[in-house]
């Protein structure tokens, strides 16, 4: 249950006073909160930070105003002169003085009572604004404050600014921030008083008061104390959550189960290549957890063409010896019937029964496959989606797999996992992407990990250039020379707007264009294809029929041409580092020499150019990562959202991979000697989960 003390935070924002409907629909889109919360929250209103601040400070005599910076000035109102009738272009000027110069305030399409009763003749005020000088006058157009003395100090001298959305104005967020703050409830404190003297901390409330009121300009930095403070909360808080998470996956009864080794024996004698150690490693730590009493939940992380399908087989063959079942679910069709055509024969070979299920299959073959499902007769079943629907019944499903895990929600993992006895499905989550340690720790530290760092043998290595755009010509003229000597093209074309019909588009022309030059050779794949004539195509592409196959990025993963040795990347700027070494991990499969082009579009930013250049530099998928995390923050670097650390709210600060180590050390002291968080620094430590909801988070990184 949340502390009572904490009410106040988690009630509607209305109830800070002056937030009516309009401005509620403006807070949310400005905050740009969840589905799930319905509307903000002062919580959410608290961790919504200050971009920068406007100094006040300076209160000059008018005389000693310096023209272009923003002064606070002490007046007396002289006159008001209003615009003529029917003249809207010429503003409201009121005249002030103090003792050493006159300035005139000026307003553009001012209401005249508005700007009389505001500036009453021979009153003092106290007017803050941007000072400029117009010809020999001194102006400040529209000030930002015009306050009476009596109520001179409701001005903010250190004015804090928020990140708005189109119709809120800056004043009602700081003013309902400033209420926010004061609906903080006095806490215990949750870190350890050596550690927060040593950093030069304050206490948590403190922090979030100075970030929203700040007393100096740099309070609001990333780098400054307050902000430090709460940074390492929020990272601790994190942490905290995938540890409890962690220790609630291993309490949970799970299904202990071994086999005998016999498929695996006749599965290394019938795979192609030998093992690599790390593939040995990883089914080893795989045998290990899955005869183990609790519940497995493993990431089994590894370059493209690092031989993860042999090692997800290998592993399913453990549950298929104890006389169970396992289930592998990948993202996409092609995906699913790309690992039906690598594990078929060599599941002939060890005689293991595989069946598929997706969404194509229909009618009676749909019903015949469950039927086997159900009676036992199927050992391994290859799907997409089309797995967790309800008519999908196993006799008894031990293990399952999912592979590029981050493509699916939580609940589809869960309901998967449901299908096992008594919900006690043992998985192991796979992803080609490699994922930097940073957001291992941050993402992913609920799961075991193992990781395969080296090639099977025989994978060449891809020689990688990249070209501008306007040596397309050339490129074509080496292509023709390439194309007589046997080899095959991918040539991908970028996503141009976030509209599949742009995309769509640009594979078409370029499909058209290069048809004209190579004739009927030219082959066109694309998301909006029937699945059937993707097929079509995918199989002339496999048998050469096809020797260029025109793109856009379906093929970046799965895909498993070995003679495709050419890859052609169109205005490869527009894509992160992450998906330029997924989609050149399609070439190297085979015999030949390999190549990938980045084509790119003159001139080139410096982000860009340091992606390109890194690509040229490296074919390490680990090293990549690192280099995109550092480019562009991991953002949600497995999805959809391509920058800035994901779901922090406080954490992006300098000194991010520092904080989370000691945020990593400090949860594991802290789950090593208090588990259940019960004694006085636990029952704290409960308060902060609740503050940064890691109470909803652990529930959802259970699944991640």
């Amino acid at each position: 249950m949340r502390p009572s003390a904490l009410n106040p935070l988690f009630s509607s924002a209305r109830t800070l006073g002056g937030i009516g409907p309009r401005t509620i629909e403006l807070l949310k889109k400005c905050l740009e909160l969840p589905p799930q919360i319905a509307e903000p929250r002062v919580l959410d209103l608290l961790w919504h930070l200050p971009a920068g601040v406007i100094d006040r400070r300076a209160e000059p005599l008018v005389r000693d105003a310096v023209p272009g910076t923003i002064v606070t000035l002490k007046v007396r109102v002289l006159k008001h002169k209003a615009p003529p009738r029917g003249n809207s272009k010429v503003p409201y000027k009121v005249t002030c003085e103090d003792d050493t110069a006159r300035l005139d305030l000026v307003f553009f399409h001012a209401e005249r009572k508005f700007v009389e009763s505001q500036l009453p003749i021979g009153e003092i005020r106290y007017v803050s604004g941007r000072i400029e000088r117009y010809g020999e006058t001194l102006q400040m157009s529209h000030p930002d404050y015009i306050v009476a003395p009596a109520a001179r100090g409701d001005m903010p001298m250190l004015e804090p600014v928020y990140p708005l959305t189109a119709g809120l104005s800056g004043k009602v967020l700081q003013k309902a921030a400033r209420h926010a703050v004061e609906r903080m409830p006095d806490l215990a404190e949750w870190q350890d008083k050596g550690w927060l003297q040593a950093r030069g901390w304050m206490g948590f409330t403190d922090a979030l008061a100075r970030l929203h009121k700040p007393q100096e300009p740099d309070d609001i930095s990333p780098a400054a104390l307050p902000r430090q403070r709460l940074a390492y909360d929020e990272l601790l808080a994190g942490q905290l959550a995938l540890g409890l998470v962690r220790l609630n996956m291993k309490a949970q009864p799970g299904r202990p189960v071994t086999g005998d080794g016999h498929i695996r024996k006749r599965l290394v004698a019938a795979l192609p290549f030998k093992l690599t150690n790390s593939q040995i490693n990883a089914l080893k730590e795989i045998a290990a957890d899955l005869a183990a009493p609790h519940r497995m939940l493993r990431l089994l992380q590894g370059d493209v063409g690092s031989g993860k399908t042999a090692v997800a087989l290998m592993s399913m063959a453990v549950a298929v010896e104890a006389g169970a079942q396992s289930a592998l679910m990948a993202p996409t069709e092609v995906l699913a019937r790309q690992h039906m055509e690598t594990i078929a024969p060599l599941a002939e070979a060890a005689g293991l029964r595989v069946g598929l299920l997706t969404g194509r299959e229909k009618g009676k073959g749909r019903e015949e496959t469950l039927k086997h499902l159900v009676a036992g007769d199927i050992d391994i079943l290859v799907g997409t989606h089309a797995l967790f629907q309800s008519d999908v019944v196993f006799k008894d499903l031990a293990f399952a797999v999912i592979d590029e895990q981050h493509r699916f929600g939580v609940h589809q993992r869960l309901a998967l996992q449901a299908k096992g006895a008594g919900g006690a499905t043992n998985v192991l989550v796979m992803t080609a992407t490699p994922i930097p340690r940073t957001l291992l720790m941050t993402h992913y530290g609920d799961l075991d990990v193992s990781r395969l760092t080296e090639k099977p043998a025989g994978r060449k290595p891809v020689v990688t250039k990249a070209i501008p755009i306007d040596a397309m010509e050339r490129l074509i003229e080496r292509l023709r020379v390439q194309l007589a000597e046997g080899a095959q093209v991918y040539w991908v074309c970028p996503l141009i707007e976030t509209s599949d019909v742009s995309e769509l588009a640009a594979a078409e022309e370029r499909h058209a264009h290069l048809k004209q030059i190579f004739g009927d050779t030219v082959g066109l794949l694309h998301g909006a294809m029937a699945g059937t004539d993707k097929d079509e195509t995918m199989a002339a592409f496999a048998a050469n029929r096809l020797k260029i196959l025109v793109a856009t990025t379906v093929i970046e993963v799965g895909v498993n041409v070995p003679n495709a040795n050419i890859m052609v990347i169109e205005h490869a700027e527009r894509f992160g580092l992450a998906q330029l070494h997924q989609l050149r991990g399609r070439v190297g499969r085979g015999a030949r020499e390999s190549f990938c082009m980045l084509l790119y579009k003159e001139p080139l930013g410096e982000t860009a150019k340091a992606r390109l250049e890194m690509m040229e530099k490296t074919e390490d998928g680990f090293l990549i990562a690192e280099k995109d995390l550092e480019l562009r923050g991991g953002g949600e670097m497995l999805g959809s959202r391509q920058s800035g650390m994901p779901g922090f709210r406080v954490a992006e600060v300098p000194g991010f991979d520092m904080l989370l180590a000691a945020a990593r050390d400090d949860a594991q002291l802290i789950l090593t000697t208090d588990p259940d968080l019960v004694s006085p620094r636990g029952q704290a430590l409960r308060t902060l989960l609740y503050l940064f909801e890691c109470d909803e988070a652990a529930r959802l990184f259970r699944a991640a």
